[in-house]
């Protein structure tokens, strides 16, 4: 039996815009009992809070911060489905010497890397008193294959690909299943450089939910991940030179 939104209490970081927010409503749409909206600017959503009659709690969440992660953890005790999806690019392009990309790794990994880790820490004892439930992180298909114009950016999910695999592996035992997700470009402001076709948020938000309750541990939620995902298990390799080339992005 692979977990169910209807009657889960979740939490989503980077709630307050793009696929998270989007994962909020679908989660509410799907019969979530309640959904904790976490994010750096808990402002931003004051007009779901006051629509959803008490079913979406904003909580004030820096995924950098150790304080307030602890203290999202002891707000949320009542949490069964945990929702990694805070991330940022700090940059776009650049050659490889360009010393941006060190100050852009750095960040990265704070957020995307980091963060994700510590907020599941903070989390997997809460989970396992709770029956086990799940843990979604939101990788990338750049975690898969690195595109040069993302070059931190990639590496940064590239870890989280590896934690999402270290945490399935650790949290097995308390029962908590875990699901590394690997969206395309997504119709948000992170990916409004990216030149290509764009699967909007709610699309997006709603094949994650799917592939959870099919018990994916490896969710496409896009046409262009899905089509990454079969190339990349077919061929690692040939999908490096692929996406190495002068025509993507």
């Amino acid at each position: 039996m692979y977990p169910q939104i209807t009657g889960t209490t979740a939490l989503v970081t980077g709630a307050n815009r793009g696929i998270g927010r989007a994962l909020v409503q679908a989660l509410l749409d799907r019969g979530a009992r309640k959904v904790y909206a976490a994010s750096r600017h808990p402002e931003q959503l004051d007009a779901l809070v006051r629509d959803t009659g008490g079913r979406v709690v904003a909580i004030t969440l820096d995924v950098t911060d150790s304080a307030q992660i602890r203290g999202a953890a002891a707000r949320a005790g009542d949490v069964t489905l945990l929702i990694n999806n805070a991330g940022i690019v700090a940059q776009f392009g650049g050659d490889f010497t360009d010393a941006g990309w060190i100050a852009a790794a750095r960040d990265e990994f704070g957020v995307n890397a980091i963060g994700t880790l510590e907020v599941t820490q903070a989390f997997a004892p809460i989970l396992e008193a709770n029956g086990g439930g799940a843990v979604v992180n939101i990788s990338s298909v750049a975690g898969l294959v690195a595109f040069p114009v993302l070059t931190s950016y990639s590496a940064s999910k590239a870890a989280v690909h590896s934690i999402t695999q270290a945490t399935r592996a650790q949290l097995a035992p308390q029962g908590t299943f875990v699901a590394g997700v690997y969206p395309g470009p997504i119709d948000t402001d992170m990916a409004e450089k990216i030149p290509l076709e764009k699967a909007s948020p709610e699309s997006a938000a709603h094949a994650i939910l799917d592939g959870l309750e099919a018990g994916e541990e490896d969710i496409f939620p896009d046409p262009m991940s899905r089509q990454f995902g079969e190339n990349y298990l077919k061929s690692p390799k040939a999908l490096e030179h692929q996406v190495s080339g002068p025509a993507v992005v």
